[in-house]
């Protein structure tokens, strides 16, 4: 499983730490990934998801995971959500 986050393409960085005596090491931050489910209103589906701390932020912000897809230019998303759009589109225009 990648260390990314689907929806805002947070991953792993790299870096140094620094100790007192300047001494420089190589590191790796890790994005703040956390398991969550959504609940799509639409489709009445539960949608399980590995995401970022901030993009979760960001579903809740706009009122859900249906609000967020439908908001959401489909370039920016991953193949799985574009199909989810796709539904959601579909069983509004319904």
């Amino acid at each position: 499983m990648a260390r990314v986050c689907p929806l805002s393409g947070k991953g792993v960085l790299r870096g140094n730490m620094v100790s007192h005596a300047n001494n420089k090491t190589k590191r790796r931050f890790m994005p703040n990934l956390q398991n969550v489910s959504f609940l799509s209103d639409t489709l009445g589906i539960k949608i399980r998801i590995r995401l970022s701390a901030s993009a979760i932020r960001s579903v809740e912000k706009k009122g859900g995971i249906d609000a967020y897809l439908i908001n959401t230019p489909s370039d920016s998303l991953s193949s799985r959500f574009r199909s989810l759009k796709n539904l959601l589109k579909a069983k509004i225009a319904s």
